[in-house]
């Protein structure tokens, strides 16, 4: 969940002043709501969903605040953002070369290419 927070929170930061609000919102609401639907599938009650979901958001926004100046960071800063995040102590490095690719990735596309077959849904 960590590593999608993070995809999620880099595609939200990378396109906030590019995207109009509603469509980012509509974004983010569809990935909410997913995986809202995904912890009911496993068959958790509506008040230990309410809980997760909070986790959750609380979660992702913590991770936003903190790659809100990604760019700005060196790289032991980047690495301790990871590093605070999840419990993979080895390969920090490998994960902050995928996020810095990933960064980039985002930078050279659009965000209705990356989101064509979503957002229709």
């Amino acid at each position: 969940m960590i590593i999608f927070f993070f995809h999620l929170a880099f595609l939200l930061k990378t396109y906030k002043n590019i995207e109009p609000k509603n469509k980012l919102q509509s974004f983010f609401d569809y990935c909410i709501r997913q995986i809202e639907l995904s912890i009911r599938e496993i068959g958790y009650g509506d008040a230990t969903i309410n809980k997760k979901m909070k986790e959750y958001v609380n979660l992702l926004f913590s991770i936003i605040d903190k790659i809100d100046n990604w760019e700005f960071k060196n790289n032991e800063q980047k690495i301790e953002i990871i590093k605070n995040y999840t419990d993979q102590m080895v390969n920090l490095e490998y994960f902050l070369d995928y996020y810095e690719k990933y960064r980039k990735f985002l930078l050279k596309n659009t965000f209705n290419n990356l989101t064509k077959d979503i957002i229709n849904i």
